[in-house]
């Protein structure tokens, strides 16, 4: 190591390692919740309706069928969150049902995880107790 380098790596030492030797902090688990409150839009008629879920339904909206498999949010001391696990298939007069959708969509943040459709969004307001 150069005079310079070994010099800079000593300064900068004692900056660094109050960095190094914290633990990151471990997230609180997040609470389970019997459903969830869902917002859907027909992009055609420019309709939108909200509904509530229960895990293990399934409900038809149009011509989508959203099933709701899990809905968790943060505990009341942590910063609010929902997040809801959805199946979402589309049935199309004489086609075979295809899967649209399958996974977490959070409240906080639509477009972190959406459903890519050209008629419908569907979307996460929050869970219900």
């Amino acid at each position: 190591m150069t005079g310079a380098a070994l010099a800079a790596a000593l300064l900068l030492a004692p900056l660094v390692a109050p960095l190094t030797a914290q633990a990151a902090p471990v997230p609180s688990q997040m609470l389970d919740r019997p459903g969830a409150k869902l917002r859907w839009l027909d992009k055609v008629t420019a309709r939108t309706s909200t509904f509530t879920i229960q895990v293990g339904e399934t409900k038809s909206m149009g011509s989508l069928r959203i099933t709701l498999r899990a809905c968790k949010e943060n505990p009341p001391i942590d910063t609010p969150e929902s997040a809801a696990f959805l199946e979402v298939t589309e049935i199309k007069p004489g086609e075979q049902a295809e899967a649209v959708f399958s996974g977490w969509m959070f409240a906080s943040s639509p477009a972190l995880s959406a459903m890519e459709n050209a008629i419908y969004d569907v979307w996460v307001l929050g869970c219900e107790q």
